[in-house]
């Protein structure tokens, strides 16, 4: 299923030919795959969800990459490549609808496949209040990115705080 994805991802970014939009949102689609490495890195050995392979030989870290430089950075293409500048307040809130939607229904069919395990905390609720956030996010690192980054590390310090990330521990105790 993970690699389905990056696959439909692919292939709908084609299919829409969002892929020529690639330049003017390259910085956001970067600051998504940044987000998914922080939180690689910070949650590294205590895991608030985990991605269980489809194929055997796959782990964990090769399907994290798959996320982080594929299915995301696409994900975060198409939403804004289609994003209804200008056409009214509910047009603008379908928008976020579908993809927040979308989102959701892709976590409920991983977590049916025991394809994501959640840990320490972590729901599929506190998944859909994260997507709630990440879209607008993307808009906003889109249109001011430095002020996208200066309340993206309160609200990581928070998370972290939140769900007593033990970042204090080294790596390899944890």
């Amino acid at each position: 299923m993970h690699h389905a994805l990056a696959l439909i991802s692919i292939l709908a970014v084609w299919y829409r030919r969002d892929y020529r939009n690639w330049k003017i949102y390259y910085s956001t689609m970067q600051y998504i795959a940044i987000g998914n490495l922080t939180y690689n890195f910070l949650c590294a050995s205590h895991w608030l969800w985990r991605l269980s392979p489809d194929i055997k030989w796959f782990n964990h870290s090769l399907l994290e990459m798959s996320y982080t430089f594929i299915t995301f950075p696409l994900t975060a293409l198409m939403f804004l490549s289609r994003y209804p500048e200008g056409q009214g307040k509910w047009r603008i809130f379908r928008h976020y609808a579908f993809w927040v939607g979308l989102y959701v229904v892709v976590e409920i069919i991983l977590l049916l496949r025991g394809s994501i395990l959640y840990k320490y905390g972590w729901s599929l609720l506190w998944s859909a209040a994260f997507d709630c956030l990440m879209f607008p996010f993307l808009r906003l690192h889109y249109k001011k990115p430095l002020l996208t980054l200066f309340i993206s590390v309160p609200l990581t310090i928070f998370l972290v705080w939140l769900f007593n990330i033990p970042i204090h521990v080294p790596i390899e105790k944890r």
